[in-house]
């Protein structure tokens, strides 16, 4: 039975996966890091332990009773929201170091297993890796990092057979936005310089829930490629996940900055 060691179970696109999995007949090794998530997944048939992808030692001890490993999927992350200069370098950091930082963390650990079965690393991306948007400047950035990574990894692990697979989603129906805007919520104050443009962060941290794609239906894509005898480099699935990056690639950059500052509500002054 093969086996796919998923990160970030707990909800959304995490969940949906393991759900796919386990009915694909993998042996699902479900991450979560609170223990009323670890406690619902192992009641509904997942191998499940609870685990900080940020936790270095925590990694190194649960990798070590890995032995094999045929699929890693780097899920874990969230979408910080509001001005950059808002959140500052502390909330930049936070962002990258689960984000960015534990998918080095994570595949560093489990190399050894994966390098035995000649495995393969997912790294979930996002579209917005590509099309960079206002008020969501710490998540774009790390998402595309989370692409110039997987094309370096894809390189240096291919020599020990290895293989590694990103995935960008576009707008898939999951707690994203919920979360987003609590992130959110969390900087947008009156003594901000941003406090009259506050709607349109508002807005941004919603904008994945815009005619979102079922969790399943991306789940069952990501399961369809891993499945393949060499799967895509690149996957992107999702409502927007072709769209986007096309207008980012197509439409000059000054026109692009134009369209997404009056969605945005920065098209005025201050």
């Amino acid at each position: 039975m093969p086996n796919v060691l998923i990160t970030g179970c707990s909800s959304g696109i995490g969940r949906a996966m393991a759900d796919a999995f386990k009915a694909a007949g993998f042996e699902v090794l479900a991450r979560a890091r609170r223990e009323a998530d670890v406690i619902a997944l192992n009641n509904a048939g997942f191998h499940a332990v609870l685990l900080d992808v940020n936790d270095n030692a925590a990694l190194l001890t649960l990798a070590s009773h890995v032995g094999e490993l045929d699929v890693l999927i780097n899920n874990a992350g969230y979408g910080a929201m509001g001005p950059l200069l808002d959140g500052g370098t502390q909330a930049l950091q936070r962002q990258f170091e689960t984000n960015v930082f534990s998918i080095i963390g994570v595949t560093q650990a489990f190399f050894p297993a994966l390098r035995k079965r000649k495995g393969l690393v997912v790294n979930i991306g996002s579209v917005s890796g590509v099309l960079v948007t206002p008020f969501a400047g710490a998540y774009c950035a790390s998402k595309a990092a989370v692409h110039a990574l997987s094309d370096a990894l894809r390189m240096e692990l291919a020599p020990f057979g290895v293989r590694v697979m990103e995935v960008q989603p576009g707008a898939i129906n999951t707690s994203f936005a919920k979360n987003a805007g609590a992130q959110a919520e969390l900087l947008i104050n009156e003594q901000s310089p941003w406090w009259p443009l506050r709607e349109g962060i508002r807005a941004r941290s919603q904008a994945s829930q815009d005619k979102p794609t079922p969790a399943n239906e991306f789940a069952a894509d990501v399961l369809k490629a891993v499945q393949q005898s060499q799967p895509p480099r690149l996957l992107r699935s999702g409502n927007g996940s072709r769209a986007l990056p096309l207008m980012a690639a197509l439409l000059p950059k000054g026109l692009l900055e134009r369209v997404l500052k009056k969605r945005f509500g920065l098209a005025g002054s201050l």
